[in-house]
């Protein structure tokens, strides 16, 4: 027995047939996505509290989510390229090291400043470990219904981080202070190096590409991106009236154009516009947005309206999100029924309507009751837990076999960008109508029919957004499936 123990603990030389083979190699990488689910939920419930308790502002509060994903989201297409040419596995430990480090930093947090740069160096090291976790896993198999399940394994794993974030992080906070819940990572972080080192063959390097990296665009892609995403606090924070938030927008759409045009002329460029322009990786990008807009933007609003304009403490604020729990949990046992019932395509574009109802249904009715709540947050859930497989699936079947790695990289990023996108519209539109400190334990009248307001508006303009990103991407899937046939 310790002998065979031994055997499956170590890298297969040959295409493994079954998911025990590379049992070790499969718990790190599915350690790494768990970091990454989990990183994105447990901070929300704890929001009020460390407001608080570091005396942060609106805007301090909003990038405190809000700068993990920018950093996460600009850095996550260069790191893919980075480990397709220095080493997947390389880039993946380094990331792990860096994220134990920045986990253990928390501690000696005492200002949302410190909090905020924290969050950045764990958006760096999500950046390279979290697009390796699924190349990794697609690449070590070789027949395509293991690859399924692989990339169904870690995925679950993660989605369960997702679903018990949120009230894990409320019961934690019950008995411990929210620097609990990021110092949680290090274990994380360290079970993932085991699996890691021991399960994952050193790189090939004639598996690796001798490509010069395009600097001047992965340069231009982050810029991009991280303009984008900060533009909408400058309004909040300079004013409409201020030239700074304008000069951001400005210097975003420039950099957009100038990225667009350095990628059709470099000889060799950081991201091949053409694979991204193909129908099934542009409609399955399409939807794995919408779906990370949703799940964003309602876990942050659901969060501050129960403790914030309900009262709720912490603790029973993580268990009013238990409907998400409970569908991610469980739903896991339908979806492949489903796929295999409505076909893949179809599984896609259904999954990410389900996000756009349930934004509805909390946009026009969450002053209505929990009820309203409750149905928002099972059919965001559901939606996700079908989506999050079956998007990465139609990328990854839409591009070549060398490109698995960047695949993983635009599936992430858009989904890191979209969070991003969702987390600053519905904190920009919170600052924008509410009056006051947010934090503040004491609400005027008005100040409760501001936030009333501010959570209609955000919830309706979330629904709009990702309703328009659902609809491009059904079109992009019906010419897809057109051409096929």
């Amino acid at each position: 027995m310790s002998s065979q123990s031994e055997i499956q603990s170590k890298p297969v030389a040959g295409p493994p047939q079954s998911l025990r083979e590379v049992w070790v190699a499969l718990a790190g990488l599915a350690a790494v996505f768990l970091f990454e689910m989990l990183d994105n939920s447990i901070l929300n419930v704890a929001l009020p509290t460390i407001g608080r308790e570091l005396q942060a502002s609106t805007t301090g509060l909003q990038w405190v989510t809000g700068a993990y994903a920018v950093v996460f989201g600009g850095l996550m297409l260069v790191f893919g390229v980075i480990a397709d040419k220095f080493g997947r596995r390389r880039i993946m430990l380094i990331g792990l090291v860096l994220l134990a480090a920045a986990s253990l930093a928390t501690a000696f947090v005492s200002t949302a400043e410190q909090l905020i740069a924290v969050r950045v160096a764990m958006g760096v090291a999500a950046a390279m470990t979290t697009p390796g976790s699924m190349a990794l896993a697609f690449r070590l198999f070789q027949d395509d219904g293991l690859r399924v399940r692989a990339l169904t394994l870690i995925s679950t794993v993660g989605l369960i981080g997702l679903a018990i974030g949120p009230t894990a992080g409320g019961l934690v906070l019950a008995v411990a202070p929210w620097q609990v819940l990021l110092l949680v990572n290090v274990p994380i972080a360290l079970l993932a190096i085991i699996g890691v080192r021991s399960g994952i063959a050193t790189d090939d390097p004639a598996e690796l590409h001798r490509d010069p990296v395009d600097v001047g665009g992965a340069i231009l892609g982050t810029v991009t991106i991280v303009l984008a995403l900060v533009a909408p606090t400058l309004f909040v924070n300079e004013g409409s009236g201020s030239a700074l938030p304008w000069i951001a927008v400005v210097a975003a759409l420039v950099a957009a154009v100038l990225f667009v045009l350095r990628e059709r002329s470099a000889r060799y460029p950081m991201l091949d516009l053409t694979l991204v322009a193909r129908p099934l990786v542009s409609s399955g990008l399409a939807f794995k947005a919408a779906t990370g807009l949703a799940t964003a933007g309602l876990g942050y609003l659901v969060t501050l309206q129960l403790q914030l304009e309900w009262g709720w403490p912490p603790a029973l604020a993580a268990l009013g999100l238990l409907p998400q729990v409970v569908v991610l949990i469980a739903g896991g046992v339908f979806v492949s029924p489903f796929v295999r019932w409505v076909g893949l395509g179809r599984a896609a574009w259904l999954s990410a309507a389900a996000v756009v109802v349930g934004l509805a249904v909390y946009g026009l009715f969450g002053g209505f009751g929990y009820f309203w709540i409750a149905v928002a947050l099972a059919l965001v859930a559901a939606g996700l837990r079908v989506n999050g497989v079956v998007a990465a699936t139609n990328v990854l079947k839409g591009l070549p076999e060398n490109r698995t790695t960047i695949g993983v990289a635009l599936v992430d990023t858009s989904s890191e960008v979209a969070t991003g996108v969702g987390i600053a519209l519905t904190g920009t539109l919170l600052a924008v109508i509410f009056n006051g400190s947010i934090v503040s334990p004491d609400w005027n009248p008005q100040q409760y029919g501001e936030f009333r307001a501010a959570i209609t508006i955000a919830g309706l303009s979330l629904t709009g957004l990702a309703a328009a990103l659902v609809g491009w991407g059904f079109v992009r899937a019906r010419g897809s499936a057109e051409s096929e046939a």
